[in-house]
């Protein structure tokens, strides 16, 4: 049976821890890096994903971001290299973009303090020198987007005739981003013999075609990867395009919004945006394609320290931010395709954390709005706000004229509850900080 069949039918089973991490048997140092990290009990993606990775199976792991993909391969992966003494590179873990791949090896360097094993992270837009120089101690983990790291596999300053296991993450963005003949080209350098562990939040045909095509017999963790998470508090917001800056600033001052992240359709909306943002008073950044490494870590490091309030990025900027405490989400535009919806929205949320996600829809996104509703299997919850409606969609993807009046603070619903729309969502202005 193919992976593709396998994803379509059901997940093969394997028996899952149902304690805390102690039932994993990991190596003691392990333990202490879990507990320094301040992990307390395993995520279900964890614990589903590392008994078959430590028992050597091919892992698919189909989840959303935020749902601990990556101490569900970090944890497995640095056990089984703390088993041998050679020398690296023996583990390859590829990231669709540089931020990822920072934070994937931030936390894998957090897990694995206490022991002695070395990683190193590649990626574009910076010289290569100091990353061929670290590659030169031999590190047993490389973390890399494909891009560095193929240029550097064919300089020969990266050799991977000795890797043991190989990790995709977010497989479904590298896709996105173009990746995918990278992908192709680094695999042909590999050992034939080694294990993989593929984690993607969706699994198009491109991506389906690649796990048959290295995956040997894997353990198919599936979980939840259409719905949104529980946690996150989500609606469309019917307005006029001309009036989308406006009703953007009424969100930003609503009592609950500490942080957001906005995302829009295009660099050059996203640039503008956040300008316009900056000059209005809020303590806005814009995260894009066309900046360079400096301004993006800086940008994000001002967004973690929380002295900017608002990021407004693009998708294919934005992959692999992992910034916790995120109160809201805003789509200023809709997403590209209905799988980009719980992506993006799954910004907040996380961790086990409540977040809203506000979605700005008009007339021209009916078609998104069904395609997404008939993805996620349920209806989502619609927000007129006085001042800003615009045409309401209906959940067949119809349309009607917005009411003429409305709720002084709008209306918004919980979609996992149920909830009659609530008041509670306005709010005196705040002021700029």
């Amino acid at each position: 049976m193919s992976v593709s069949e396998t994803v379509l039918s059901s997940s093969i089973s394997l028996p899952s821890t149902s304690g805390g991490f102690g039932d994993f048997e990991l190596h003691p140092t392990l333990e202490r890096g879990i507990r320094a990290a301040g992990f307390e009990e395993p995520r279900p993606i964890q614990k589903d994903t590392i008994p078959a990775a430590l028992n050597g199976a091919d892992v698919l792991g189909l989840a959303q971001t935020g749902t601990g993909k990556t101490a569900a391969f970090a944890l497995p992966l640095l056990d089984q290299l703390l088993d041998e003494n050679l020398p690296g590179p023996r583990a390859l873990v590829l990231a669709p973009t540089r931020e990822l791949a920072t934070q994937i090896e931030a936390e894998i360097r957090t897990l694995a303090q206490f022991t002695r094993l070395k990683t190193v992270t590649i990626f574009g837009g910076v010289p290569a020198r100091g990353q061929i120089a670290t590659l030169r101690r031999r590190p047993e983990i490389v973390v890399g987007c494909p891009g560095r790291v193929l240029d550097l596999l064919q300089q020969g300053a990266l050799r991977l005739g000795d890797i043991e296991t190989l990790v995709l993450d977010e497989a479904d963005h590298m896709f996105d981003m173009g990746f995918l003949p990278d992908i192709r080209r680094i695999l042909s350098a590999l050992p034939k013999k080694r294990q993989n562990l593929l984690f993607s939040a969706t699994m198009p045909k491109e991506i389906r075609r690649l796990a048959d095509d290295i995956l040997s017999q894997p353990h198919v963790a599936e979980l939840g990867h259409s719905a949104p998470a529980e946690t996150i508090e989500h609606a469309l917001y019917p307005v006029p395009e001309k009036r989308k800056r406006d009703l953007l600033e009424h969100v930003l001052a609503e009592e609950r919004c500490d942080s957001a992240i906005v995302f829009t359709r295009t660099k050059h909306r996203a640039r503008r945006l956040a300008d316009q943002l900056s000059k209005a008073g809020h303590r806005a950044v814009g995260l894009q394609g066309n900046m360079s490494q400096s301004q993006r870590e800086r940008a994000m490091k001002g967004f973690r320290s929380r002295r900017f309030d608002v990021l407004v990025a693009t998708d294919i900027a934005a992959r692999g931010i992992d910034v916790s405490g995120v109160s809201h989400v805003i789509n200023y535009d809709v997403p590209n395709t209905p799988e980009a919806y719980t992506h993006r929205i799954g910004r907040t949320g996380r961790a086990e954390r409540e977040g809203k996600a506000c979605t700005f829809v008009t007339g021209e996104d009916r078609a998104w709005v069904r395609a997404t509703e008939r993805m996620i299997g349920a209806p989502i919850p619609r927000c007129q706000v006085s001042g800003f409606e615009g045409e309401s969609i209906e959940a067949d993807g119809s349309r009607r004229p917005g009411p003429k009046s409305a709720s002084r603070n709008g209306s918004s619903s919980r979609a996992r509850s149920g909830r009659r729309p609530s008041s509670r969502d306005g709010g005196s202005r705040r002021r700029a900080r």
